[in-house]
């Protein structure tokens, strides 16, 4: 991936951030617009306005930066349980989907579980793509696939909810934090999933006052019962994309949460 990210100043007077990918993949910046504007319509979570997009462009209003506070991590929290609340149609989304760099397959499985979803349009096509590429093992594989049958044949209720407006990529990166304590999110992969998704992904690789988050999202919309037993199991694909983004190390994780999923 060869993409640039740069401030400008626009005719009018504005200043915008502008990333840029010569060669990236089809309608990569229109899923992330299209994306963006479905976290807007929900009027919850604070996302960066989009000016313009085109075939390889994106041009955004900046985002206010300051540092993460506690009130404003409570805050972000209730943002968060009030988005996944928001409706969504189905489990996935009706444009392309991208991860970071990597293609994602959005359309949904015809009345199609959450389980299944996660199983066939997540899990296991970053699963088979990590062993082409050497990063996960073929007892890994298995493993994996282990996993996901276990999900499809025993998922409790918990699986039954809803789909929920999800961001998709919420790792911490993502997050923004704006100089009145305001958390920006920015890069979706969104789509309709399970709303412990997004809150797994934050624990992943650490979120500034993630406990504060946690805590004002499960008092302001309850989280199911046995929620922190089930963050392995939607930690599987940000660690199975990582694996064939980054190598076996990721897959090697991947394999050791699988193994203790179900």
């Amino acid at each position: 991936m060869t993409a640039s990210a740069s401030v400008v100043r626009l005719a009018d007077g504005r200043t915008a951030y502008v990333k840029r990918w010569a060669g990236c993949p089809d309608d990569f910046f229109r899923s992330e617009a299209r994306g963006l504007a479905w976290l807007a319509e929900s009027e919850t979570v604070a996302v960066p306005n989009v000016i313009a997009v085109d075939d390889r462009s994106i041009t955004l209003e900046p985002v206010p930066r300051g540092r993460p506070s506690a009130r404003g991590a409570e805050s972000f929290g209730r943002a968060l349980a009030d988005l996944h609340t928001t409706a969504a149609p189905d489990f996935g989304a009706p444009w392309a989907g991208f991860i970071g760099p990597l293609p994602m397959e959005n359309r949904p499985i015809d009345g199609g579980s959450w389980a299944a979803f996660y199983a066939e349009r997540r899990v296991l096509p970053f699963a088979r793509a990590a062993r082409d590429r050497g990063a996960l093992s073929a007892a890994g594989l298995a493993a994996v696939e282990g996993a996901m049958e276990r999900l499809r044949d025993g998922a409790g209720a918990w699986a039954a909810e809803p789909p929920s407006r999800l961001h998709g990529d919420l790792w911490s990166g993502n997050v923004l934090w704006g100089p009145d304590g305001t958390a920006w999110v920015i890069d979706p992969a969104a789509h309709g999933g399970h709303r412990e998704t997004d809150l797994a992904m934050l624990a992943l690789f650490g979120a500034p006052h993630l406990d504060r988050i946690v805590a004002a999202y499960d008092e302001h919309r309850p989280l199911a019962d046995g929620w922190r037993q089930r963050v392995g199991l939607h930690q599987l694909h940000p660690l199975l994309v990582h694996a064939v983004l980054f190598g076996a190390g990721y897959g090697d994780q991947a394999a050791a949460v699988a193994g203790r999923t179900g």
